[in-house]
């Protein structure tokens, strides 16, 4: 296993070249004005093309909580929910498209404070919390140190130009839920975190999953970005991954999932406790979203010639997504 390089502090360089790979650790600042040829853009082309988004997870074994914030330049939304895993089902959520330049605030990195308002409800995130306050639904949790390096991928998208995603390990967890008068505890649970930031096709597809304990975690997309986000943390190590294949009956989100890579590090099963779907259509943009909320069960490993690990119930999602924005 060759370890990855240390990740640039900018993105791109002060030569307006992105570097281009997987790297450990976190880039401080994306500002793709600064593009140089063959990547650069103008600056109308990257208002409509310019998406960002910052998503949390919050696993214990109760809940699972997903929470983001996402702005496609010409607008905004975000969205919460709580799919309790022992009923098998979603007993909270918010939905809620904003106003442009008004309702959310994107971090510029991953390190930053993403916020979301509109009328009383609020959401608020950060690599170290999560807050929040919307109808029947409160939010209060608090993040450990991370024990491995951020994974950063840097790399271009047909269609775009450049695309940028932060993603974390898991995530020492606290706080607490509270869906009306019912209260969870987060305590001892996992969180994780995805910042992305790029300049990406008007059609962008994917297929993505994910999930994370203390000592083992693993992001995989297959889709817009290649395989240049897929890893796997394990032991306090990041171990970049190959290309992935997402096995799955697209007309029913509830059918088990078989997702594994190229290069013989990871063969997992995914078995869905059940599901968020969510599909909008605004004229000039549309989406097309599910994704089912479960657990992996499997083996990865470090290297090839590595023992195998064990993976067993480990809590995570898997998704299908389609957007034209």
């Amino acid at each position: 296993m060759t370890p990855l390089s240390a990740a640039p502090l900018t993105v791109p360089g002060a030569d307006g070249h992105p570097a281009l790979g997987r790297f450990a650790g976190a880039a401080t600042r994306f500002d793709w004005a600064l593009l140089a040829a063959p990547y650069a853009r103008s600056r109308w082309w990257r208002r409509f093309h310019h998406k960002r988004w910052h998503y949390t997870a919050l696993a214990t074994d109760q809940l699972f909580c997903g929470i983001a914030i996402v702005d496609v330049g010409w607008t905004n939304t975000a969205f919460a929910y709580v799919f309790e895993r022992t009923r098998r089902e979603v007993v909270a959520g918010f939905s809620r498209d904003g106003l442009p330049g008004l309702t959310a605030r994107l971090a510029g990195h991953a390190g930053g404070h993403s916020r979301f308002r509109f009328g009383a409800s609020r959401i608020d995130m950060s690599a170290s919390a999560l807050s929040l306050r919307c109808k029947g639904l409160e939010i209060e949790a608090a993040f450990g140190a991370p024990a491995a390096p951020l994974l950063l991928a840097v790399g271009p998208v047909r269609g775009g130009a450049v695309h940028a995603t932060q993603k974390s390990s898991g995530l020492a967890l606290g706080g607490s839920v509270r869906v009306g008068t019912q209260a969870y505890a987060l305590d001892g649970g996992v969180a994780s975190f995805d910042y992305s930031n790029g300049l990406l096709a008007r059609e962008t597809a994917w297929r993505w999953a994910s999930a994370h304990g203390l000592a083992l975690g693993f992001n995989l997309q297959a889709g817009y970005f290649g395989a240049h986000e897929n890893a796997l943390w394990l032991d306090g190590r990041l171990i970049g991954l190959g290309a992935a294949t997402f096995d799955f009956n697209e007309h029913d989100p509830m059918a088990p999932w078989h997702v594994f890579t190229d290069d013989g590090l990871l063969d997992l099963h995914f078995t869905p406790e059940g599901y968020r779907r969510e599909d909008k259509n605004l004229l000039v943009a549309a989406s097309r979203y599910v994704q089912p909320i479960g657990t992996f069960c499997g083996w990865v490993r470090a290297s090839r010639d590595a023992p195998r690990r064990a993976v067993t119930r480990l809590a995570g999602v898997t998704e299908d997504h389609a957007s034209r924005w």
